[in-house]
């Protein structure tokens, strides 16, 4: 079940990166359960941090903190010009 293709995704961003979503690959139960998270397209996020073997992944998005793996961080696109700067602040969303 791989999910990959030549767009940027979550997974593809290391600590201190950001961006903005652009959309979320499939249409089964896991995608659902992104979209229900806060993983909705023009949402931006930023990379936390990432567990030793680079998965999990931590992000923040919406003002909160959220690990996901990195096959979920797959499904999730990011627009090609959205590059955020460290730090994002969400917390105004």
């Amino acid at each position: 079940m791989g999910f990959q293709n030549s767009a940027r995704t979550l997974a593809s961003l290391a600590p201190g990166e950001g961006g903005r979503i652009a959309a979320l690959q499939g249409r089964d139960a896991l995608s659902l359960r992104l979209l229900e998270m806060g993983l909705i397209p023009g949402t931006e996020l930023s990379v936390v941090k990432r567990a030793p073997f680079g998965d999990p992944i931590e992000i923040r998005v919406r003002g909160f903190h959220l690990s996901v793996r990195r096959r979920e961080a797959e499904r999730v696109e990011l627009e090609a010009s959205a590059a955020l700067a460290p730090g994002l602040d969400e917390a105004a969303e």
